[in-house]
């Protein structure tokens, strides 16, 4: 192990991917600094880059847009009260009124310290957790992995979105979608419709950057926003005072954010909302909150971006991305020969080391670029939106066409936007739709071979000795207290809201 761990440190601290690291961080948090464009879009966007870089150059550079962007939306959030992206949403509830005051540069530095902070001790986290839990995944036989997977499914569907019914339904999509193709037990073709260029199956990289990255150039589009006002980036800088007094706030916000990582399907805006109420509610002044209190924005940054790292353990051991962003790192790993999962520790131990190492180097990196660079982001808040669009539309189809050089993904990138695009205007979710997609395969895999070991014979799932008969029998309790729980409280709300009308 140790050996392991030697190489992937020598691995991690090469120039070329250190250099891509500070790409990949300072992308992020340009794109995370422009109203209306998320983490997400530049990562759809940016993924075709990958493709040509090494696996060790190209995730570090994935992993630096993803902790970039998800920094950057706390600027228009605190500057303009306008999140960047959604984890930023709990942000700006104090940063803006500290703008409002002529706190703003002191408002960015906490944001980014609290980031950092958050982030680089889940990162930790994850290093010494990484292992013994690939260790345990290793004893799993194809009953537990398929358990495992439809408990996870479960999950998603059920806390994804405003609507587990609607979620439920989008992941049943996203099943039926990874069935097209060649059966990979049997050979034959299954909803191919004729198709010659669908016996391969669906290709996940136009699906990706079409139902993330085209509705959300749409919703920009469609807000049609004529101008925003520059907030001055000014006041006095962070003290050390005030980030110890913080630094209580961010050690139980980093905890709360290390936690719903390993959670697939909540993610950051959970995590950023639940880390800024535990601090209101632990705080001696809680009537300050919203008001231009630091420690909330110290709260909601440090959780959010304490997520980031222990979105990989589920995403390495089992192949189960956290959320959105994690998907589209799936993606990019399966493209680059590593199919995350139990044998990847065993086939490619020195590589996830120097994956998890560079997410810690990527933190100091972090810091320093963020530091230099907040005055630079704090003015790209007004760059006009008809200058992106086109732009990010040409990185869209130029993305998607280099990964095969096949027209038809063009196509298929153009169906899945349209689908993605009525998807959000209608209210529902694709994460679960992406996540059934994606895990399709390995639950049909792991249930054929499960089916074959036992000749047929469904009670194999119940053997006393196996794991995946506690996963199964939760399943069905679990969905049901979900929907239980998110049907009731939204007709709950809609009664309080008519009696108030």
């Amino acid at each position: 192990m140790f050996d392991l761990f030697t190489e992937g440190f020598a691995m991690a601290m090469r120039f070329d991917t250190m250099a891509l690291m500070c790409v990949g961080l300072f992308s992020g948090m340009l794109v995370g600094s422009l109203p209306g464009f998320t983490t997400l879009m530049a990562m759809a966007i940016l993924l075709p880059i990958s493709f040509f870089l090494e696996p060790i150059v190209g995730i570090p550079f994935l992993l630096g847009i993803y902790k970039g962007g998800i920094f950057g939306g706390s600027v228009p959030a605190i500057l303009i009260s306008m999140p960047g992206t959604g984890a930023a949403v709990a942000t700006s509830r104090d940063g803006y009124k500290l703008t409002q005051q002529g706190k703003s540069r002191k408002a960015l530095d906490m944001a980014l310290f609290s980031s950092v902070t958050g982030d680089t001790f889940s990162d930790i986290f994850t290093i010494f957790m990484m292992f013994p839990i690939a260790y345990m995944v290793m004893q799993f036989g194809p009953p537990e992995l398929f358990a495992v997977l439809l408990l996870s499914l479960i999950i998603i569907a059920a806390t994804s979105g405003a609507n587990p019914l609607k979620s439920l339904i989008m992941m049943m999509l996203g099943l039926w979608l990874s069935f097209v193709g060649t059966d990979p037990l049997a050979g034959a073709e299954r909803f191919t419709f004729g198709l010659f260029d669908l016996r391969s199956g669906i290709p996940l990289l136009p699906m990706l950057i079409g139902v993330f990255a085209l509705p959300e150039v749409a919703n920009v589009i469609m807000r049609q926003e004529k101008g925003r006002k520059l907030a001055a980036l000014v006041g006095e800088r962070l003290t050390r005072a005030e980030f110890r007094r913080c630094m209580p706030t961010i050690a139980r916000s980093t905890v709360i954010g290390t936690g719903i990582g390993i959670v697939p399907g909540l993610g950051q805006i959970v995590a950023a909302m639940m880390g800024y109420t535990a601090a209101k509610n632990a705080s001696k002044h809680p009537e300050t909150f919203g008001e231009g209190e630091i420690e909330g924005v110290a709260a909601a940054e440090a959780a959010n971006n304490a997520v980031n790292g222990p979105t990989m353990v589920p995403l390495l051991t089992l192949g189960i991305p956290g959320d959105n962003v994690t998907a589209i790192l799936l993606g990019a790993f399966v493209a680059q020969g590593l199919r995350p999962g139990p044998q990847l520790f065993e086939e490619q131990g020195a590589t996830v080391f120097a994956i998890l190492i560079a997410m810690v180097i990527a933190n100091l990196l972090f810091l320093l670029i963020g530091y230099l660079s907040i005055p630079f982001f704090s003015k790209i808040v007004t760059i006009k939106t008809s200058i992106l669009i086109p732009l990010v539309i040409m990185f869209a189809f130029a993305g998607t066409y280099v990964y095969r050089s096949d027209p038809t993904d063009l196509l298929i990138l153009v169906a899945f936007g349209a689908f993605g695009i009525v998807a959000k205007a209608a209210r529902f979710d694709v994460m679960p739709m992406v996540m059934g997609f994606i895990l399709g395969p390995s639950m049909e895999y792991a249930f054929g071979q499960t089916a074959a070991m036992a000749n047929g014979n469904a009670l194999v799932f119940f053997a006393t000795e196996r794991l995946g008969a506690l996963c199964v029998l939760i399943a069905a309790p679990v969905l049901g207290y979900f929907l239980w729980k998110r049907l009731y409280g939204t007709s709950a709300l809609s009664k309080t809201i008519q009696q108030k009308q």
